[in-house]
């Protein structure tokens, strides 16, 4: 038997989100359907300044493995939609399909940590479908702020479920690609059980605008420009790229890539001819002193203030190639992801230093975002009239704000408000939240071990707020006494008379610590050690009340 949107009664579909809703960044999305299940996107997250020494956070990815992957499906290249590929790649072996654009970015993540993709990496394209077990995922152009961006329309046997992916739309983008919303409209008029659209711009009123509103701004500042001018931004921001790049043979320019991000990310769009440079117009980054300052544009990494990034190195004269004069212009062509306030304020201020031009889009129109408004928002919602919707992609007061939106286009849709690892099931019965799986986060030291335990991180943040204390203490191994005046090291300690006043006295307290333990103890350097270390941390959590790490050796002699 079927229903009125000719879903089959028997049928049930679980969509699960394991990251990116209620917060931004780590979008990943589970949809299964009797024995199978597919991916949406594997992204990660970028750390809080107060998670020491993680590069990267993903989603906790153990819910996956109640479920036969079938296959990946990436709706674009972003990194909080790809970043985390490499890290789910080797717990399925089904294939990964993506536009041409965003597996090229892919490939060399998996290469660095040691997969072979082989034929793994399918690419599609916008209009197309295929087929994953009983569901048939039809892919829908969308546009964002780079290349090569998709929605998806998922065919099960409840019933069509729409996922925008990341979207704005841009009635003029650069490559002339528009959104697909003749199709969306299609769909709506058919019937579609249930829409997951983008949330991050939900608090915001109006329409995001076109990656074409900037080059009015940017026109000004070349025409203006009495040095080399400077442009930071994302390296995935190629539409900017085109735009700049263009600009720099209106005005005479030569383009640099100035960065591994930029100079990586424009030769794919090159290659794929996402981007087009004249012959002649590109100079290396060696380059760049061997030309007038008024005949260059530098493209650079560090718009966040990422300390190896390119712009941060230029701003402190540490950058090989790139040296700035007092008549160069800095662009700051992208938000600041909140967070990074404090390190971009820093770079601005060595900019300021060097004497150069600071422009941001505070001061004039540099940067659009790439995610639709509260008037785009509507539009989708008004085409494709979905019985149920579930906001994603934005922490929850964008959630909710997008969820006021849809009650108020289609008062006749049901809103389902899920969150990370709720599993809202779609069947005969309708659509409601029926259980939960564990949907934490996952901290990646990738220069070193890999994921970071909870108690690595415990001892991190002990390090930095309280210091580290370590004891040297020398025994004689036949007798267990103190056989000379014990060292301390101390590092990251406050100066404090209090310190001072402890410190002065641990040498006393480490003889009479050992003195007072048991003979069998003291020759005993493990449980020595944990007597020396509980000794130390109540002294100084009794008289300074601090309490920082301390680090017993206990040496023999």
């Amino acid at each position: 038997m079927f229903d009125a949107l000719g879903a089959s009664t028997s049928a049930s579909v679980d969509v699960i989100p394991l990251g990116g809703v209620g917060e931004f960044g780590m979008n990943m999305l589970l949809v299964a359907c009797g024995e199978t299940a597919l991916l949406i996107d594997a992204g990660v997250m970028f750390p809080d300044p107060d998670l020491f020494g993680v590069d990267l956070v993903i989603p906790d990815l153990s819910a996956i493995e109640r479920h036969r992957i079938a296959a990946l499906v990436l709706t674009h290249g972003h990194e909080d939609h790809i970043g985390a590929v490499p890290h789910v790649f080797g717990r399925f072996d089904g294939p990964v399909y993506g536009t041409p654009f965003t597996l090229a970015l892919v490939a060399p993540k998996l290469q660095e940590y040691g997969h072979d993709p082989g034929d793994r990496l399918r690419p599609i394209r916008a209009g197309e479908e295929v087929e994953i077990g009983p569901l048939r995922v039809e892919f829908l152009r969308v546009t964002h702020s780079m290349p090569d961006c998709l929605a998806l329309a998922i065919h099960t046997p409840a019933g069509v479920i729409v996922h925008t992916g990341d979207f704005k739309i841009d009635q003029t983008p650069i490559d002339g690609a528009t959104f697909d919303l003749h199709r969306l409209a299609e769909l709506g008029t058919r019937g579609v059980l249930a829409l997951l659209a983008d949330s991050t711009n939900a608090d915001r009123d109006g329409f995001s605008g076109s990656e074409r509103s900037v080059i009015p701004a940017f026109e000004e500042i070349f025409s203006g420009a009495q040095g080399r001018l400077i442009v930071a931004a994302f390296s995935s921001s190629v539409y900017r790229m085109q735009v700049l790049v263009d600009l720099a043979e209106q005005f005479g320019r030569k383009v640099a890539f100035v960065g591994r991000g930029m100079q990586h990310v424009s030769q794919i769009a090159m290659r794929l001819g996402f981007l087009k440079l004249p012959a002649g117009l590109e100079i290396r980054e060696s380059d760049v002193r061997e030309y007038p300052a008024t005949d260059v544009l530098c493209l650079c990494t560090g718009s966040q203030g990422e300390p190896m990034a390119a712009l941060p190195r230029i701003a402190v004269d540490d950058h090989r190639h790139v040296r700035l004069a007092p008549d160069d212009t800095v662009v700051f062509s992208a938000r600041i992801i909140p967070g990074n306030e404090r390190a971009v304020g820093r770079v601005m201020n060595h900019l300021a230093r060097r004497g150069a031009e600071i422009i941001t889009d505070s001061d004039k129109h540099v940067h659009v975002s790439g995610h639709g408004s509260g008037e785009e928002l509507k539009l989708v919602l008004s085409l494709v009239k979905p019985r149920f919707f579930v906001p994603i992609h934005g922490e929850y007061r964008q959630l909710a704000r997008h969820a006021r939106l849809a009650r108020l286009v289609s008062p006749g849709t049901t809103v389902l408000m899920a969150q990370d690892g709720d599993v809202v099931r779609f069947d005969y019965e309708g659509g409601r939240i029926v259980d939960r799986v564990n949907a934490g986060r996952v901290l990646i030291d990738g220069t070193r071990s890999g994921e970071i335990a909870d108690e690595v991180l415990r001892d991190r943040k002990h390090l930095a707020g309280d210091g580290v204390v370590v004891p040297v203490v020398v025994i004689n191994s036949r007798t267990g006494e103190v056989e000379s005046t014990s060292e301390v090291i101390t590092r990251g300690l406050a100066v404090d008379p209090k310190h001072e006043d402890v410190l002065r006295e641990l040498p006393t307290l480490l003889r009479r610590t050992v003195s007072d333990a048991p003979a069998e103890e003291r020759t005993d350097p493990g449980l020595l050690k944990e007597r020396v270390r509980r000794e130390l941390q109540r002294e100084f959590r009794r008289r300074v009340g601090r309490r920082p790490l301390v680090l017993p050796v206990v040496m023999e002699a």
